[in-house]
């Protein structure tokens, strides 16, 4: 159907010993969108991320992508539906062994055993999309700075043409500049792609620059949803506290004396 959610989360549960991460969360994102959740450290986003790819099995719950249930899904079924995603890690998490354009065309050589030299070639073409002279395809990931080394990992998370990019933490560890040249990047990539993506953020002002729709996690739910440009009058406490960096509001964070 095509009003089928590309990824569509229902009443997911997890917890670790007594900590209860996720209560029964509700999500969908749908074909194309670019949905950013939300929500201060700790309350869960990482584990919603890593139960979606897979890494992470959910206690209960559903996760449908493209209106097929993943949650237990066989090893080979799972290997096939994750062919679809792409991922951008918040530390880049590039093969320190690895030349820059061997980290690009990784996914390529071994997932879709495309031959080295046209690898290579293709590596060059996705890091040209991402800003990057073809030089910079020699290097080491020693040798480049920190916002190369997000471009090097935005490259290699699209050169496979995915049909679902999941980006972690995009800008952490950014200039205030460069945050916002790598959130255009993210969004021109997606665009060009017309790929879902479905990023996890605490920073506002790139939540502001990628996402279509915006969901705010806190207590294991979303507990508000919608259109990035409604955030600022959504009428929510929670929301309205964590956009605005309050300490006084309904979210009491946990401090140790």
């Amino acid at each position: 159907m095509a009003d089928t959610p590309k990824i569509a989360i229902r009443g997911l549960v997890k917890s670790f010993g007594p900590k209860k991460v996720l209560r029964g969360l509700d999500l969908d994102v749908g074909i194309a969108e670019s949905l950013v959740v939300i929500g201060g450290s700790g309350t869960g986003k990482s584990v919603l991320l890593k139960c979606v790819l897979g890494l992470i099995e959910p206690d209960a719950g559903s996760i449908k992508i493209d209106g097929e249930e993943v949650v237990g899904m066989r090893t080979r079924d799972r290997e096939r539906v994750n062919r679809k995603f792409g991922m951008l890690f918040q530390g880049a998490a590039l093969f320190d062994s690895l030349t820059v354009w061997e980290n690009v065309a990784f996914g390529l050589m071994r997932a879709q055993g495309v031959p080295r030299g046209e690898a290579k070639a293709r590596a060059i073409a996705n890091l040209a999309q991402v800003g990057l002279p073809p030089e910079v395809a020699e290097l080491q990931p020693a040798e480049l700075s920190g916002g190369m080394k997000k471009r090097v990992s935005l490259a290699r998370a699209i050169a496979t043409k995915p049909e679902i990019i999941f980006f972690d933490e995009p800008t952490t560890g950014l200039d205030p500049i460069m945050s916002a040249v790598i959130d255009g990047l993210i969004s021109s990539c997606v665009h060009d792609l017309g790929a879902t993506a479905l990023s996890i953020t605490h920073d506002m002002a790139s939540a502001r620059r990628i996402a279509h729709r915006v969901a705010m996690l806190h207590d294991g739910k979303i507990i508000w949803n919608g259109p990035v440009g409604q955030i600022d009058h959504c009428g929510n406490p929670f929301v309205e506290q964590f956009i605005n960096g309050r300490a006084e509001g309904p979210i009491q964070m946990q401090v140790r004396a």
